[in-house]
């Protein structure tokens, strides 16, 4: 799962949100020099991850991709399961994907100073470019795909798994829908748990 994923599982603690959110940069056992209610969003990403890169439904998309881009299938999975959680939004939330991101976004700036470095640097690039609401259209998760390419420096040819997604569109959508409404039931279940 992507940012958008993961930072609707958090639910509306805004904490929570941040620290699923930014739980990429915090190694080991530094989620510890965090408040409380940001350890949660952090141990609540780490259970994310492992359930995903566990789940039998994941794996069966993420294969489709493997061959071809080895290491970084499962970066582009979560990609491509963003998508369809930012396509198929309304199935899971009240207010709009713009409204949404808007008030994430706002987060994100009123609580610039606690993210760690490496995700200030990449906050201002995610509002300016609407990251969140981007999600939503191939033409979208192409621009994404291109700017993961140009972070590992060309390794994978990233962009040209847009053929993919457009080729098992439909496989991907339900493996997508299958397998988010157990880890959306997951989740709540681990919130409650931390």
């Amino acid at each position: 799962m992507n940012f958008l994923a993961h930072i609707y599982l958090s639910g509306s603690n805004e904490n929570i949100m941040l620290g699923n959110f930014f739980a990429d940069s915090i190694r080991g056992s530094k989620y510890l020099d965090y408040p409380e209610e940001i350890q949660k969003g952090i141990l609540l990403h780490r259970f994310i991850d492992f359930f995903t890169d566990s789940h039998t439904v994941y794996r069966q998309s993420k294969h489709r991709l493997h061959e071809k881009y080895g290491h970084y299938s499962g970066v582009i999975m979560d990609i491509f399961y963003d998508h369809f959680l930012a396509k198929n939004w309304n199935q899971y939330s009240s207010i709009s994907l713009e409204k949404y991101a808007q008030i994430f976004y706002e987060l994100l700036e009123r609580n610039f100073a606690t993210l760690p470095e490496k995700t200030q640097n990449m906050v201002p690039y995610m509002i300016q470019q609407n990251w969140l609401v981007t999600y939503n259209t191939i033409a979208g998760i192409e621009k994404i795909l291109f700017q993961m390419d140009y972070r590992t420096k060309h390794r994978a040819n990233m962009p040209q798994a847009i053929y993919e997604l457009q080729q098992y569109y439909q496989e991907f959508e339900t493996e997508f829908t299958i397998f988010f409404k157990e880890l959306k039931s997951s989740c709540l279940k681990k919130i409650n748990e931390l």
